[in-house]
């Protein structure tokens, strides 16, 4: 998995690096490989399956209702996101390539996305019972957008930034979030 995860971070694309290559970097056999993994979406999904844990369990942590600081809090949930999605830039760029081609891989990005989006709603419901997210916000719908949007927002985010805009793109990002969804005004509230 060290030795996908290396030649995906120097800028090789999944669908150019072969098995064969992969057993001579690793300094394996054929034979010990597919007494592991299928084949090399295997490699990549297990690969990718304890950064999405820990991604995971960064959103089930993040609660709009906790402590001070509201969108500030959140920019800095933000940035602590992609900064992981920056060090496994070419991890998370691989999924996403292989997902369009390789339904396992497809499956398991599908999967990911989808369990964001329902730790994500069950917040937003959440915040619709205490009375803090207005009844108005279609949970289901905003929550299906901050997750999909966002991760296609913060992916092309580190392809085009070289870290510079993090910051700012983090802050951008939370208060779309905090604004646009948990605290959005009422209707009868001036915007």
């Amino acid at each position: 998995m060290s030795t996908l995860e290396r030649l995906l971070d120097s800028g090789n694309a999944f669908s150019e690096i072969s098995v064969q290559q992969i057993l001579e970097e690793a300094g394996v056999s054929r034979a010990t490989f597919y007494a592991h993994y299928q084949g090399k979406s295997e490699v990549l999904v297990r690969l990718t399956d304890d950064l999405r844990e820990s991604l995971l369990a960064l959103a089930r942590q993040w609660d709009p209702a906790a402590g001070e600081g509201g969108p500030d809090r959140l920019t800095r949930f933000f940035e602590e996101v992609i900064k992981i999605h920056r060090t496994h830039q070419g991890v998370l760029t691989a999924v996403r390539e292989a997902a369009s081609y390789d339904s396992a891989v497809g499956d398991f990005y599908t999967a990911d996305l989808e369990s964001f989006e329902e730790a994500t709603l069950r917040t937003m419901l959440s915040e619709q019972a205490a009375g803090s997210t207005t009844a108005d916000v279609d949970a289901v719908s905003a929550s299906r957008i901050i997750v999909w949007g966002g991760a296609q927002a913060i992916a092309h985010h580190i392809k085009i930034d070289d870290g510079a805009g993090d910051a700012a793109f983090a802050g951008e990002l939370a208060r779309i979030w905090w604004y646009g969804a948990y605290r959005r005004p009422t209707e009868a509230e001036p915007t």
